[in-house]
């Protein structure tokens, strides 16, 4: 059998994650294959807000264009960067086990306050470019100072150790992957129930081109139930508002006994002036109803 390649963008958390799944390939099917980097359109553009972007998939289209030109077999993404609609010729083959979806609040110890909701004291800045980190932010502690944070994980890390930033907020799954030592900074795991991460945060998706059978078949090894269903949700809701990472919106899903529950947040204003967050939560045992529930509740007047 033909040696796979697999499609990546070239950040050392992107590489990791695709070594990771060819280790995955070759463990579970003894399947050989190789990695290849594609630059994206969010790669190349690392100054500017992802909130002052135009249109989707900055950190997918030019890997989906290789995919759909048939130079890569596969394309291992981190999912919450993935757009809700693919493009017509491709599909999500597997969704792989999730790492730890909370957000981590990285501090440097002259900041740390640990009575604070976000371990940082009140007349400090914080760094981040999402606007859903943004307005649950605002919520919990509106005298912090957010200033704009864009980069890779050792980038972001970097510029909180020189100085640039009192505290950074980014995602648990990066640096448990990278496996970074952050022990120079005081650190707080922030709970789900109070602050809700990015649809799909932590969760890894292999796209494929919707005809090839065979690497569809050989990848769906690798995909976990639970953790598609829950990502599922998210991602359902997050189409409901067809947004993207510009959209202020947090939702995570668990399962439940007898079903599954689904949270979310979105920030209604700007991260000029947040008026307001709205919290909303359903449970059941259909996708849809609980979908729409949450959403409802999210844009009721």
């Amino acid at each position: 059998m033909n040696k796979l390649i697999i499609g990546s963008r070239g950040s050392q958390l992107a590489l990791t994650q695709s070594r990771m799944i060819q280790r995955l390939l070759a463990n579970s099917s003894g399947i050989e294959s190789e990695i290849r980097v594609i630059k994206t359109t969010g790669d190349r553009v690392s100054d500017v807000a992802f909130s002052n972007m135009e249109g989707k998939g900055f950190f997918t289209k030019e890997i989906e264009e290789a995919l759909l030109a048939g130079d890569i077999d596969l394309a291992v993404h981190s999912m919450k960067d993935l757009p809700t609609t693919l493009p017509s010729g491709l599909g999500i083959a597997a969704v792989c086990a999730r790492e730890d979806p909370r957000e981590i609040v990285l501090i440097r110890s002259g900041s740390f306050d640990s009575e604070q909701p976000l371990g940082v004291r009140i007349d400090c800045s914080i760094g981040t470019s999402s606007v859903r980190r943004q307005c649950q932010i605002a919520a919990l502690m509106p005298g912090l100072v957010v200033r704009n944070l864009r980069g890779n994980v050792p980038t972001r890390i970097r510029k909180l150790a020189d100085g640039e930033y009192d505290a950074i907020i980014i995602a648990y799954a990066g640096i448990k992957r990278l496996e970074i030592d952050i022990s120079n900074f005081e650190r707080k795991i922030l709970d789900v129930d109070y602050f809700i991460p990015a649809p799909a945060q932590g969760a890894l998706a292999i796209e494929t081109r919707s005809d090839d059978s065979r690497v569809q078949k050989i990848v769906s090894m690798l995909n976990d139930s639970d953790t598609r269903l829950q990502v599922g949700l998210e991602r359902g809701l997050l189409a409901r508002f067809d947004g993207g990472c510009q959209l202020p919106l947090g939702a995570t899903a668990r399962m439940l006994d007898n079903g599954f529950r689904l949270d979310a947040v979105i920030g209604i204003g700007s991260p000029e002036n947040w008026l307001e967050i709205r919290r909303a939560n359903a449970t059941g045992n259909s996708i849809e109803n609980v979908i729409e529930d949450v959403y409802s509740q999210l844009t009721e007047n």
